[in-house]
């Protein structure tokens, strides 16, 4: 389901660690798309790479409906092995 509209929220820095081939690929997109028309950045790329992402799992998982707020926060470290 959509949202209703609200105001852009403020930006947070966040730390994640991506494999450097692909995040090299997202740069080299960013930079040729950097002017005019599409003035793209890198943080404009990853919020709509995320937003579909987002997008994609909750119609999957979730009959595209949002997810419920968590909780308690992200445990660090490595992932537990299914």
């Amino acid at each position: 389901m959509p949202r209703p509209y609200r105001p852009p929220a403020p930006k947070v820095r966040a730390t994640l660690y991506l494999p450097h081939d692909l995040l090299e690929e997202a740069r080299d997109a960013a930079v040729h798309l950097a002017g005019y028309p599409l003035r793209l950045t890198l943080t404009k790329f990853a919020e709509r790479a995320f937003r579909a992402e987002l997008q994609r799992l909750k119609d999957a998982y979730h009959e595209g409906y949002d997810f419920p707020p968590r909780e308690e926060d992200l445990k660090g470290g490595r992932p537990i092995a299914a």
